[in-house]
């Protein structure tokens, strides 16, 4: 019997090498593919030397490697993305776009081209279909690691043809496995940042990147009146409290960004809470279409422990998520991603809290 054929995204970490591992255990036969998706001064070397870590992983493992320039797509849906979602006011998510744009949707095309209909990367989820018959991600065996969160906006076509063999272990577990085999990457550092801005200074990024820097404007509380001058709102985000250079005498915070006016919105802590939230691009996973009235568990950042909530109001593409307990600093441009029990029911992204002398728009 012909064995199926499977590219693995291959970063040159452990995680993709050791899925790489696992999967040729299990009997696939394994392509690594390495994605090279930007290519400025700044990340020229880094992306010469993941290649060349992926390189040496795929030679040790034994299979074929090939690089992938991805870097005009990930130019058009990840960079543009993310700096026009700024320079709008809104704090964005660039892996959830670049999971579905570049790692799946990219990644598979460049997998049929090698004659290969699956593909494989080192995320902690794992894939299951229910007796709905509809596919979804159900949690990892390690909460500190789950990955689904970031990867809620895969379709249906995705989800059927993806692998995942990490779900099941612990990232421990995984470089217990990485030693055991000898890996040469066995103990490298796991990478934290946004790939494309190792130095996390967002805001320089966005003015190079863009050829403009954002004028300088007036923060005000919430009655309008100006409590001093803010740098460029690309600076800011909900629930900031840490460089706004305000001496209002105690701890004051971000409360909105609003780009029409280049206002920055300062506030007291209290005023983070919301227990309502709108968000608008769904992408329904384990149910075909959303439903007023689920019950639900909602995490509205990565890092989120998430909480209960129900979906009160279905409206076309828009959805009005209420929790049971008020929720801070919910942050628009944020992915909101549903769960029911161990996996995942859909998500959308956040358009903004609903204040109580707000109406539902």
């Amino acid at each position: 019997m012909e064995k199926q054929k499977i590219i693995v995204g291959l970063s040159g970490g452990v995680d993709s090498s050791v899925a790489a591992y696992l999967l040729k255990e299990q009997g696939y036969d394994v392509i690594g593919v390495t994605m090279v998706h930007f290519r400025d001064d700044a990340s020229a070397e880094s992306g010469q030397n993941i290649a060349a870590e992926a390189a040496r992983v795929a030679e040790f493992l034994g299979i074929p490697h090939y690089v992938a320039d991805f870097c005009e797509p990930f130019q058009a849906e990840v960079i543009d993305y993310f700096t026009g979602e700024y320079l709008n006011g809104r704090t964005p998510n660039p892996c959830v776009i670049c999971n579905r744009r570049i790692k799946w949707q990219a990644m598979m095309e460049q997998g049929e081209r090698l004659g290969a209909t699956l593909l494989s990367t080192g995320h902690y989820a794992r894939v299951i279909q229910l007796p709905n018959g509809r596919y979804s991600l159900q949690c990892s065996a390690t909460s500190a690691k789950d990955q689904t969160y970031a990867l809620y906006n895969l379709t249906q076509e995705q989800l059927s043809r993806t692998r995942m063999p990490l779900g099941d272990y612990t990232k421990e577990q995984v470089r217990a496995i990485a030693g055991q085999i000898g890996l040469p990457v066995a103990e490298k550092p796991d990478s934290m940042e946004i790939c494309f801005i190792p130095d996390k200074n967002y805001a320089r990024y966005i003015e190079t990147h863009t050829g403009s820097v954002p004028p300088a404007g007036n923060y005000v509380n919430r009655n309008g009146d100006i409590l001093g001058r803010h740098k460029g709102i690309i600076h800011y985000t909900i629930g900031q409290r840490k460089g706004l250079n305000l001496a209002m005498g105690h701890p004051v915070f971000v409360t909105e960004i609003r780009p029409d006016t280049n206002e920055v919105v300062i506030g007291e802590g209290e005023d983070l809470f919301a227990s309502q939230l709108v968000c608008d691009h769904l992408n329904p996973m384990s149910v075909p279409e959303f439903q007023a009235g689920t019950e639900i568990w909602a995490k509205i950042r990565y890092n989120h422990k998430g909480a209960p909530a129900i979906i009160k109001e279905v409206r076309a593409d828009t959805l009005l998520v209420e929790f049971k307990e008020p929720q801070r600093a919910i942050t628009p441009g944020q992915a909101v991603v549903f769960y029911e029990k161990d996996h995942v029911l859909g998500g959308g992204m956040i358009k903004g809290a609903v204040k109580h002398d707000r109406s539902y728009e």
